[in-house]
Protein backbone atom coordinates (compact mmCIF):
# COMPACT_ATOMS: atom_id res chain seq x y z
CA UNK A 1 0.00 0.00 0.00
CA UNK A 2 1.33 3.49 -1.07
CA UNK A 3 2.85 5.45 2.30
CA UNK A 4 0.78 8.19 1.68
CA UNK A 5 -1.98 6.46 1.59
CA UNK A 6 -1.47 4.13 5.00
CA UNK A 7 -0.58 7.75 6.55
CA UNK A 8 -4.12 9.16 5.22
CA UNK A 9 -6.08 6.39 7.11
CA UNK A 10 -4.12 7.26 10.12
CA UNK A 11 -4.88 10.57 10.28
CA UNK A 12 -8.71 9.42 11.27
CA UNK A 13 -7.92 9.37 14.73
CA UNK A 14 -8.37 12.38 16.86
CA UNK A 15 -4.76 13.24 17.96
CA UNK A 16 -3.80 12.94 13.92
CA UNK A 17 -6.69 15.28 12.34
CA UNK A 18 -5.38 18.32 15.02
CA UNK A 19 -1.79 17.37 13.80
CA UNK A 20 -3.23 17.09 10.38
CA UNK A 21 -4.99 20.62 10.82
CA UNK A 22 -1.69 22.49 12.18
CA UNK A 23 0.01 21.00 9.23
CA UNK A 24 -2.28 22.41 7.33
CA UNK A 25 -2.50 25.97 8.56
CA UNK A 26 1.43 26.02 8.47
CA UNK A 27 1.77 25.13 4.83
CA UNK A 28 -0.97 27.87 4.00
CA UNK A 29 0.63 30.10 5.88
CA UNK A 30 4.08 29.49 4.26
CA UNK A 31 3.05 29.59 0.72
CA UNK A 32 1.40 33.15 1.87
CA UNK A 33 3.94 35.12 3.17
CA UNK A 34 6.67 32.99 0.85
CA UNK A 35 4.81 33.26 -2.33
CA UNK A 36 1.72 35.93 -1.73
CA UNK A 37 -0.96 33.27 -2.46
CA UNK A 38 -3.21 32.88 0.05
CA UNK A 39 -5.46 29.58 0.26
CA UNK A 40 -5.89 30.35 3.99
CA UNK A 41 -9.64 30.71 3.86
CA UNK A 42 -10.36 28.03 0.90
CA UNK A 43 -12.60 24.85 2.39
CA UNK A 44 -11.07 22.95 4.46
CA UNK A 45 -12.13 19.85 2.79
CA UNK A 46 -11.18 20.75 -0.97
CA UNK A 47 -7.53 21.78 0.07
CA UNK A 48 -7.30 18.46 2.42
CA UNK A 49 -7.98 16.30 -1.09
CA UNK A 50 -6.10 18.47 -3.39
CA UNK A 51 -2.73 18.43 -0.44
CA UNK A 52 -3.29 14.67 -0.35
CA UNK A 53 -3.41 14.14 -4.40
CA UNK A 54 -0.24 16.58 -4.25
CA UNK A 55 1.30 14.37 -1.73
CA UNK A 56 1.22 11.02 -3.56
CA UNK A 57 2.50 12.64 -6.76
CA UNK A 58 5.54 14.24 -5.10
CA UNK A 59 5.82 10.84 -2.70
CA UNK A 60 6.09 12.56 0.50
CA UNK A 61 4.76 11.39 3.74
CA UNK A 62 3.30 13.82 5.34
CA UNK A 63 1.73 17.67 4.96
CA UNK A 64 5.26 19.19 6.59
CA UNK A 65 7.49 17.20 3.86
CA UNK A 66 5.12 18.48 1.20
CA UNK A 67 5.79 22.18 2.91
CA UNK A 68 9.57 21.46 2.65
CA UNK A 69 8.96 20.95 -1.07
CA UNK A 70 6.84 23.40 -1.66
CA UNK A 71 9.15 26.48 0.15
CA UNK A 72 12.33 24.79 -1.62
CA UNK A 73 11.10 24.17 -4.98
CA UNK A 74 8.66 26.74 -6.57
CA UNK A 75 7.99 24.26 -9.00
CA UNK A 76 6.42 22.34 -6.78
CA UNK A 77 4.66 25.69 -5.60
CA UNK A 78 3.20 25.81 -9.18
CA UNK A 79 1.73 22.50 -9.50
CA UNK A 80 0.14 23.01 -5.69
CA UNK A 81 -1.69 25.90 -7.25
CA UNK A 82 -2.74 24.55 -10.08
CA UNK A 83 -4.37 21.56 -7.94
CA UNK A 84 -6.05 24.31 -5.75
CA UNK A 85 -7.10 26.06 -9.24
CA UNK A 86 -10.69 24.94 -9.78
CA UNK A 87 -10.98 23.69 -13.51
CA UNK A 88 -14.47 22.33 -14.01
CA UNK A 89 -16.10 24.45 -16.91
CA UNK A 90 -17.88 23.67 -20.38
CA UNK A 91 -19.06 26.00 -22.96
CA UNK A 92 -22.78 27.53 -22.25
CA UNK A 93 -22.53 25.68 -18.48
CA UNK A 94 -26.00 25.34 -16.93
CA UNK A 95 -27.95 26.51 -20.44
CA UNK A 96 -30.01 27.71 -18.56
CA UNK A 97 -28.30 30.39 -16.95
CA UNK A 98 -27.49 31.58 -20.23
CA UNK A 99 -31.13 31.80 -21.58
CA UNK A 100 -31.95 33.69 -18.70
CA UNK A 101 -28.83 35.93 -18.88
CA UNK A 102 -30.28 36.25 -22.93
CA UNK A 103 -33.75 37.27 -21.75
CA UNK A 104 -33.43 38.84 -18.64
CA UNK A 105 -30.52 40.60 -18.58
CA UNK A 106 -29.55 41.70 -22.41
CA UNK A 107 -32.62 44.04 -22.41
CA UNK A 108 -31.11 46.15 -19.62
CA UNK A 109 -27.72 46.40 -21.72
CA UNK A 110 -28.89 47.72 -24.50
CA UNK A 111 -29.30 51.44 -23.80
CA UNK A 112 -25.35 51.12 -22.70
CA UNK A 113 -22.93 52.92 -24.52
CA UNK A 114 -20.23 50.76 -23.35
CA UNK A 115 -20.34 47.29 -21.38
CA UNK A 116 -17.65 45.91 -19.16
CA UNK A 117 -17.90 42.22 -17.98
CA UNK A 118 -15.50 40.50 -15.64
CA UNK A 119 -15.64 36.69 -15.85
CA UNK A 120 -14.15 35.84 -12.17
CA UNK A 121 -12.48 32.45 -11.98
CA UNK A 122 -12.77 31.91 -16.17
CA UNK A 123 -10.39 28.67 -15.86
CA UNK A 124 -9.64 27.34 -19.89
CA UNK A 125 -12.41 30.28 -20.61
CA UNK A 126 -14.79 28.24 -22.21
CA UNK A 127 -17.94 30.22 -20.36
CA UNK A 128 -15.88 32.99 -21.94
CA UNK A 129 -16.14 32.56 -25.53
CA UNK A 130 -19.59 31.34 -24.73
CA UNK A 131 -20.93 34.74 -23.33
CA UNK A 132 -18.88 36.35 -26.32
CA UNK A 133 -21.31 34.28 -28.59
CA UNK A 134 -24.42 35.62 -26.85
CA UNK A 135 -23.46 38.88 -27.03
CA UNK A 136 -22.41 38.54 -30.92
CA UNK A 137 -25.76 36.94 -31.68
CA UNK A 138 -27.55 39.82 -29.52
CA UNK A 139 -25.63 42.87 -31.25
CA UNK A 140 -23.78 44.15 -28.38
CA UNK A 141 -20.26 42.47 -28.56
CA UNK A 142 -18.81 45.42 -30.61
CA UNK A 143 -19.47 47.65 -27.43
CA UNK A 144 -18.24 45.30 -24.88
CA UNK A 145 -15.11 44.57 -22.99
CA UNK A 146 -14.58 41.03 -21.33
CA UNK A 147 -12.02 40.59 -18.65
CA UNK A 148 -11.16 37.38 -17.76
CA UNK A 149 -9.47 36.71 -15.01
CA UNK A 150 -7.92 33.34 -13.00
CA UNK A 151 -5.21 33.20 -10.60
CA UNK A 152 -3.92 30.29 -12.80
CA UNK A 153 -1.34 31.68 -15.16
CA UNK A 154 -1.52 28.06 -17.55
CA UNK A 155 -5.60 27.53 -17.83
CA UNK A 156 -5.24 31.15 -18.87
CA UNK A 157 -2.82 30.72 -21.84
CA UNK A 158 -5.33 28.10 -22.64
CA UNK A 159 -7.98 30.31 -22.72
CA UNK A 160 -6.17 32.47 -25.04
CA UNK A 161 -5.38 30.04 -27.80
CA UNK A 162 -9.46 29.47 -28.11
CA UNK A 163 -9.36 26.32 -28.74
CA UNK A 164 -11.13 23.29 -27.06
CA UNK A 165 -10.97 19.13 -27.82
CA UNK A 166 -13.49 18.77 -30.94
CA UNK A 167 -15.39 15.31 -29.08
CA UNK A 168 -16.56 18.27 -26.49
CA UNK A 169 -18.71 20.07 -29.75
CA UNK A 170 -21.60 18.00 -29.52
CA UNK A 171 -22.17 18.64 -25.72
CA UNK A 172 -21.22 22.02 -26.17
CA UNK A 173 -23.80 22.35 -29.83
CA UNK A 174 -26.59 20.80 -27.47
CA UNK A 175 -25.64 23.65 -24.53
CA UNK A 176 -25.34 26.22 -27.20
CA UNK A 177 -29.04 25.60 -28.36
CA UNK A 178 -30.55 25.09 -24.98
CA UNK A 179 -29.13 28.20 -24.35
CA UNK A 180 -31.43 30.10 -26.99
CA UNK A 181 -28.82 29.90 -29.92
CA UNK A 182 -29.58 31.35 -32.93
CA UNK A 183 -26.76 30.22 -35.12
CA UNK A 184 -25.74 26.73 -36.07
CA UNK A 185 -22.55 26.00 -33.25
CA UNK A 186 -20.20 24.94 -36.04
CA UNK A 187 -20.19 28.13 -38.01
CA UNK A 188 -18.09 30.02 -34.04
CA UNK A 189 -15.23 27.39 -34.68
CA UNK A 190 -13.05 25.60 -37.82
CA UNK A 191 -11.69 21.84 -37.03
CA UNK A 192 -7.99 21.87 -36.42
CA UNK A 193 -6.78 18.23 -36.27
CA UNK A 194 -8.54 17.00 -33.00
CA UNK A 195 -9.65 20.56 -31.78
CA UNK A 196 -11.74 23.18 -32.35
CA UNK A 197 -10.15 26.21 -33.07
CA UNK A 198 -12.68 29.42 -32.26
CA UNK A 199 -12.58 32.15 -34.79
CA UNK A 200 -10.56 35.18 -33.58
CA UNK A 201 -13.19 37.59 -34.07
CA UNK A 202 -14.61 36.07 -30.63
CA UNK A 203 -11.29 36.96 -28.89
CA UNK A 204 -10.47 40.43 -29.94
CA UNK A 205 -12.70 42.20 -26.96
CA UNK A 206 -11.48 39.90 -24.38
CA UNK A 207 -8.19 40.46 -21.83
CA UNK A 208 -7.49 37.96 -20.01
CA UNK A 209 -5.40 38.70 -16.98
CA UNK A 210 -4.46 37.09 -13.62
CA UNK A 211 -6.19 37.93 -10.09
CA UNK A 212 -6.33 36.30 -6.90
CA UNK A 213 -9.77 36.22 -5.47
CA UNK A 214 -8.86 35.68 -1.99
CA UNK A 215 -6.09 38.25 -2.12
CA UNK A 216 -6.31 40.46 -5.24
CA UNK A 217 -8.29 44.17 -5.31
CA UNK A 218 -10.83 45.23 -7.58
CA UNK A 219 -9.39 46.67 -10.93
CA UNK A 220 -11.80 48.24 -12.61
CA UNK A 221 -15.73 49.32 -12.68
CA UNK A 222 -18.45 46.44 -14.41
CA UNK A 223 -21.67 46.22 -15.23
CA UNK A 224 -21.60 42.40 -15.15
CA UNK A 225 -19.48 40.70 -13.04
CA UNK A 226 -19.78 36.41 -13.61
CA UNK A 227 -18.38 34.92 -10.96
CA UNK A 228 -20.28 30.56 -11.12
CA UNK A 229 -19.05 27.75 -9.02
CA UNK A 230 -16.05 29.59 -7.50
CA UNK A 231 -17.87 30.37 -3.80
CA UNK A 232 -18.33 26.85 -3.34
CA UNK A 233 -14.86 26.72 -3.02
CA UNK A 234 -13.93 29.39 0.13
CA UNK A 235 -14.98 29.46 3.42
CA UNK A 236 -17.89 32.05 4.91
CA UNK A 237 -14.82 34.36 5.42
CA UNK A 238 -13.21 34.64 2.33
CA UNK A 239 -16.88 34.35 0.38
CA UNK A 240 -18.00 37.45 2.43
CA UNK A 241 -14.60 39.02 1.39
CA UNK A 242 -15.26 38.10 -2.47
CA UNK A 243 -18.55 39.18 -2.15
CA UNK A 244 -17.82 42.30 -1.04
CA UNK A 245 -14.99 42.85 -3.99
CA UNK A 246 -17.63 42.57 -6.24
CA UNK A 247 -19.89 44.89 -4.49
CA UNK A 248 -17.64 47.67 -5.05
CA UNK A 249 -16.76 46.52 -8.66
CA UNK A 250 -20.26 47.02 -9.63
CA UNK A 251 -21.83 49.82 -10.73
CA UNK A 252 -25.56 51.01 -9.96
CA UNK A 253 -27.83 48.74 -11.37
CA UNK A 254 -24.78 46.34 -12.40
CA UNK A 255 -25.75 42.16 -12.06
CA UNK A 256 -24.25 39.76 -10.44
CA UNK A 257 -24.28 36.01 -11.35
CA UNK A 258 -23.27 33.15 -9.71
CA UNK A 259 -23.45 29.32 -9.72
CA UNK A 260 -26.39 26.97 -9.32
CA UNK A 261 -25.22 25.92 -6.05
CA UNK A 262 -24.29 29.87 -4.51
CA UNK A 263 -26.13 32.84 -3.62
CA UNK A 264 -25.72 35.64 -1.92
CA UNK A 265 -28.63 35.23 1.60
CA UNK A 266 -26.94 35.24 4.81
CA UNK A 267 -24.02 37.77 3.50
CA UNK A 268 -22.69 40.96 4.19
CA UNK A 269 -24.43 41.94 0.68
CA UNK A 270 -27.44 40.63 0.97
CA UNK A 271 -29.63 43.71 1.52
CA UNK A 272 -28.18 45.69 -1.44
CA UNK A 273 -29.30 43.50 -4.13
CA UNK A 274 -32.69 42.58 -5.56
CA UNK A 275 -33.10 39.03 -7.38
CA UNK A 276 -33.35 39.00 -11.34
CA UNK A 277 -33.60 35.34 -11.37
CA UNK A 278 -33.73 33.53 -7.83
CA UNK A 279 -33.27 30.39 -9.93
CA UNK A 280 -30.08 30.73 -11.73
CA UNK A 281 -28.67 33.18 -9.07
CA UNK A 282 -29.19 36.50 -10.80
CA UNK A 283 -28.83 39.72 -8.99
CA UNK A 284 -29.31 43.76 -9.73
CA UNK A 285 -27.19 45.81 -7.92
CA UNK A 286 -29.95 48.25 -6.28
CA UNK A 287 -28.04 50.36 -3.78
Amino acid sequence: MNKAIEQEEQNDSLPHKELESIEVDLLLEGIYRYYGFDFRNYALPFLKRRIWNRMRTEKVTSISGLQERVLHDSSVMEKLCEDFSINVTEMFRDPSFFLSFRTKVIPFLRDCSSIKIWHAGCSTGEEVYSMAILLYEEGLYEKTRIYATDMNRTVLTYAQNGEFPLQKMQLYTKNYLAAGGTSAFSEYYTAKQKKAAFHPFLAKNIIFAEHNLAADRSFNEFHIIICRNVMIYFNKLLQNRVYNLFHESLVQSGILGLGSKEGIKFTSITNFYEEVDPFEKIYRKIQ
